[in-house]
């Protein structure tokens, strides 16, 4: 079985909407984003997300809104399919959205049920590719690299700065990979306080002043001293990341321009030398690739087109679907710490 033509989903802990892409996946691990969309989350939608990680796992709650938000991507990817009037499509490969991500206690959740999705579109759907990992020893994630892997080799550094930034390279001839800091998760918290969805290219964190107590604080905290594979979660930024900020007593604008010096730190500490892809909407950050550059500056930082700044995670959702369902590799031990390789993710739809 091969799928050249996926659909992929994404939906990042930022929450600023469903990424959907149309791919065409051609021989030599290349491929052609066909068509491309971000769809918006309903305020109700909004307002469920973010009140899900505060939710147990047992939660009634949790299983409704899992069946619920699969029939709303369900209707995403229909009216994808339709306004875009696609004909050719083997599988669609969705991520799902994280409420919970606690590897440490063998428990990844995403939520948005793929059988949900099968049931609006009639098309083989995988999804859920996180918790066979956790259940082989691994942490769940990052699961991109193997896209880096496969697609963008070129580069020395496969860098994107969404929700939680995310970096994957080649080290001692495998892949590697992990969460290195938070993002949009905390960036866009405190920008929604002024009225902003985000802080557009940085403009209100550039008018800030960093707070040393706090920078130092943050460049402290444990995460930054393990050593990979290693992943973060919403509960990181929640229970040890926003008290931090919130016992300074700030600005925003400093908070905002506090937390953009943290994330550069966390990154040029990682970052030494060559080409850096740099993807996700903090790629749209100008101030802090400002940051970056004068942090880095034998680093050449990359920014591609705006499809594949905007897309890349759901282009390598799709491929992550079309790996499995082709059973095929799409998990490394290398990145997850799992014990071994394997293919990963649920099919819905597949022996209809």
């Amino acid at each position: 079985m091969q799928a050249n033509y996926s659909i992929g989903l994404m939906s990042g802990t930022s929450l600023d909407g469903v990424d959907l892409v149309y791919v065409s996946f051609l021989e030599n691990n290349r491929f052609q984003i066909l068509e491309a969309e971000t769809f918006s989350y309903s305020t109700e939608w909004l307002s469920r997300l973010k009140k899900c990680a505060e939710l147990p796992k047992a939660d009634p709650l949790l299983q409704k809104w899992d069946i619920a938000l699969g029939q709303e991507y369900g209707r995403m990817v229909a009216d994808f399919i339709k306004s875009y009037g696609i004909k050719k499509v083997s599988l669609v490969a969705s991520h799902g959205h994280t409420v919970h991500h606690q590897p440490e206690k063998g428990y990844t959740l995403q939520i948005g049920a793929g059988q949900e999705i099968y049931q609006q579109v009639k098309i083989p759907v995988v999804y859920d590719f996180r918790t066979q990992d956790v259940v082989l020893g691994g942490q769940g994630a990052p699961l991109v690299p193997i896209g880096d892997e496969l697609l963008f080799s070129e580069y020395d550094y496969c860098l994107n700065l969404g929700g939680f930034s995310n970096i994957s390279y080649r080290q001692h001839g495998k892949r590697v990979a992990f969460d290195c800091c938070p993002v949009n998760t905390v960036l866009n918290k405190y920008a929604n306080k002024l009225g902003m969805s985000y802080d557009d290219k940085g403009e209100v964190a550039k008018s800030g002043s960093v707070d040393v107590e706090l920078l130092e604080k943050l460049n402290s905290l444990e995460y930054y001293q393990q050593k990979a594979p290693k992943s973060l979660g919403i509960e990181f930024v929640n229970a040890q990341v926003i008290p931090l900020i919130e016992k300074r007593e700030l600005e925003v604008k400093d908070v905002l321009r506090t937390f953009t010096e943290h994330i550069a730190v966390q990154l040029a500490s990682v970052v030494h030398q060559g080409a850096v892809l740099v993807t996700g909407g903090g790629a749209y950050h100008q101030f802090l690739m400002e940051l970056l550059r004068a942090k880095r500056i034998e680093v050449c930082w990359v920014l591609p087109d705006k499809k594949l700044i905007d897309y890349k995670e759901a282009l390598i959702f799709a491929l992550l679907g079309k790996l499995r369902y082709e059973q095929k590799v799409n998990c490394l031990k290398s990145v997850t710490g799992a014990f071994k390789d394997h293919s990963s993710g649920k099919i819905a739809g597949l022996f209809n």
